[in-house]
């Protein structure tokens, strides 16, 4: 009994990972396909803009970001390939099971079929009820050959059953081992393909190693534009929470005032006694945005979008991330972004991410401008944006175009998008469908 229960339990363990592995197969291969079309979007723009002339910066900033792209198809490969050679595994354990099954089944469906033969004729099965010694005997016999006959049957389905069930799985083995065997090959050409772009980096960082002091001098010139921009999106940061909070202040100003005086109108001074109602507001806490009922909805709505809002640009790649890391030409020299960097085509059109309100536009200088939009207490920025199609108090909703991107430091048309809870810089990479 407890070997039998063993049996019941392995088998459930091996049914439940099976389960498991097919559904992490599916994100698996869901997410290469996504990393793939980014691949191409990113390969179809640096072939536009193959016959531009570009810094040496540039184009270790493009391989740069073809590289992390590579090594997250290949991570995410090599994923797929552990997990296919683990359902392989177990296939092959439960096909070994049946076929031990199928073996007995069938030793015991051949004795029955011996034994049904030997008895098969009508008057054998006659004799044997008529020799009972009573009508109960001669009863219970007839019930023993019906269960009989129904037992053969159940043993003949049930072999069929496992047949049938070692076939499919016998198909799905054959085509999980195909699907290895292309996964491989491709995890092969991309490492090629991979090792290609590093040896082309080391080229370019080398080309630039004869004159390191000037690139350095357009880094640090770089960084300190950046810098600037970054403590001017600070301030319309701030700007936009005050004003917001200058908004809510007003409206419950309003609110109090409408039932105050609808009170006094409506109360019979001889005999009133109460006070009339009144309508405060909590003061905000410093840097933070206090939420009206309608703001908290449209902030809730954000954060539950997270991982899946919509690319402010049709096509693009990430060409620098959020946060502090190294540069891409000198790992020395460390880089700072408050967001991230969306490399897309020439003249490309800006679009909100969610719906929202109008906040703030800021000139940044040198032609740049940038948008900041309201959702609730979180904020969304567009900057080094060329032209703008919207107006400070717009409503706007999701996909609606708020104007075009410009071009960056190096020439290169790149958006940078921010995504900020009050004053909290967020990575608005994980908030982006991928």
């Amino acid at each position: 009994m407890k070997n039998l229960l063993l049996i019941f339990f392995l088998l459930g363990c091996i049914a439940v990972s099976q389960a498991q592995g097919g559904d992490q197969q599916r994100k698996l291969e869901a997410r290469k396909q996504e990393l793939l079309r980014e691949m191409k979007a990113l390969n179809a723009l640096l072939k536009d803009q193959s016959s531009k002339e570009k810094t040496v910066e540039a184009k270790i900033s493009e391989n740069d970001a073809k590289i992390k792209l590579t090594e997250k198809i290949i991570g995410t490969t090599q994923k797929q390939t552990r997990l296919l050679t683990d359902n392989i595994y177990l296939n092959q354990l439960k096909i070994n099971k049946l076929k031990r099954e199928l073996k007995v089944l069938k030793e015991d469906y051949a004795k029955t079929l011996l034994h049904a033969y030997k008895s098969k004729s009508d008057q054998s099965r006659i004799m044997f009820i008529l020799s009972s010694k009573n009508f109960l005997e001669a009863y219970k016999r007839v019930q023993y050959m019906k269960q009989y006959a129904s037992f053969r049957k159940v043993q003949g389905d049930e072999l069929r059953d496992k047949m049938t069930e070692l076939e499919t799985l016998l198909v799905t083995l054959e085509s999980q081992k195909k699907e290895k065997v292309v996964i491989l090959a491709q995890n092969q050409k991309d490492k090629r393909a991979l090792e290609g772009d590093r040896e082309q980096q080391t080229r370019l960082k080398k080309a630039i190693q004869k004159n390191k002091k000037k690139y350095l001098a357009e880094i640090n010139a770089k960084e300190r534009e950046n810098r600037q921009i970054d403590r001017k999106i600070d301030a319309m940061i701030q700007a936009a929470i005050a004003e917001a909070n200058r908004k809510a202040a007003a409206e419950a100003a309003a609110k109090k005032a409408a039932a105050t005086g609808t009170a006094t109108t409506t109360a019979k001074p001889a005999k009133s006694t109460s006070t009339a109602p009144t309508v405060t507001a909590s003061a905000p806490a410093a840097g933070k945005i206090a939420l009206t009922k309608e703001g908290k909805i449209v902030s809730d709505n954000f954060k539950a979008n997270k991982g899946r809002l919509p690319w402010p640009v049709e096509k693009g790649y990430i060409s620098s991330s959020f946060g502090t890391h190294p540069s891409p030409l000198d790992s020395s020299v460390t880089i700072r972004n408050s967001g991230i960097e969306i490399t897309t085509e020439e003249g490309a059109a800006i679009k909100a991410v969610f719906g929202g309100e109008v906040s703030q536009i800021i000139d940044l200088g040198s032609g740049k401008r940038g948008v900041l939009i309201l959702h609730g207490d979180f904020l969304t920025i567009y900057s080094n944006l060329s032209s703008i199609s919207v107006s400070p108090g717009d409503k706007v909703s999701a996909g609606q175009r708020i104007g075009t991107v410009g071009r960056d430091y190096d020439g290169r048309s790149v958006l940078k998008f921010i995504v900020s809870q009050n004053s909290k810089l967020q990575d608005p990479a994980t908030w982006l469908a991928r």
